[in-house]
């Protein structure tokens, strides 16, 4: 009886990262960690400098999800970040969102 509560916890657990995990994923899928990764610079900046650097603004989300999809140079230096057709309003707002959530 005392493995039902350890599996709950542990389901809890799954449940509750599960969600970081599925927003790497797009971003593996979308090939953004080709330029970025979450903690280090490549070409561009570390997801968790951009997560320091629009914290508590709150369009941070829209305005970002645009540059996502649209591309822009200048707000991280002169390297331009290309357009991501293939990323939609929904995945890139999800992309945004999971960026700012790091720490």
């Amino acid at each position: 009886m005392k493995l039902v509560p350890a599996l709950t916890l542990i389901a809890a657990a799954v449940t509750v990262s599960a969600p970081a995990l599925a927003d790497e994923a797009l971003a593996k899928a979308k090939n953004c960690m080709a330029c970025h990764t979450v903690d280090k610079k490549v070409v561009g900046p570390a997801y968790k400098e951009v997560a320091a650097k629009y914290a508590g603004q709150k369009d941070a989300v829209d305005k970002l999800a645009q540059k996502v999809i649209k591309g822009g140079v200048g707000a991280w230096g002169q390297i331009p970040m290309p357009a991501n057709a293939q990323v939609n309003d929904a995945e890139a707002k999800k992309l945004v969102t999971w960026i700012l959530s790091l720490k």
